[in-house]
Parts: C-alpha cells; structure tokens; sequence
C-alpha cells in the first residue's frame, strides 16, 4: 500500500474511532435517563444522562487524541 493510502486510511480509522468514542456514552448515558425517567416519573434525568454522556465523550475522545498524538 502507498504510503498516501496508508495516511488516508488511518486518518479515515481515527475519525470513526473518534465518532464511537463519543457516541456511545452519549447513547448510553441517555437511553439510561430515559429509562430511568420512565421509572420514576420524571422529566429531566434523560437531560442529566446526556450533559454526562457527552463530558465522558469528550474525556475519552481527548485521551485517545492524545494518545495517537504521541
């Protein structure tokens, strides 16, 4: 493989990596406020799930930013 190629192919690996890092949590943290707002007749822990989610996405995607960078 060129050595083009190779680049683009990382650079292309790293955004999908990036994207799973940070849309999983947010998923996650979310589908679980809906739940639990559902459990509990409430209306604003799916909010809560979500500002959460998105700070560990964040954290992660730093961490594995950092990481390639090194």
């Amino acid at each position: 493989m060129k050595k083009e190629n190779r680049e683009i192919a990382n650079a292309l690996i790293l955004i999908l990596q990036i994207s799973i890092t940070m849309l999983v949590p947010i998923l996650l943290c979310t589908l679980g406020g809906l739940w639990l707002d559902r459990k509990f007749g409430t209306k604003w822990i799916a909010i809560v799930g979500f500002v959460l989610g998105a700070i560990a996405g964040f954290q992660n995607v730093y961490r594995l930013v950092k990481r390639y960078f090194k």
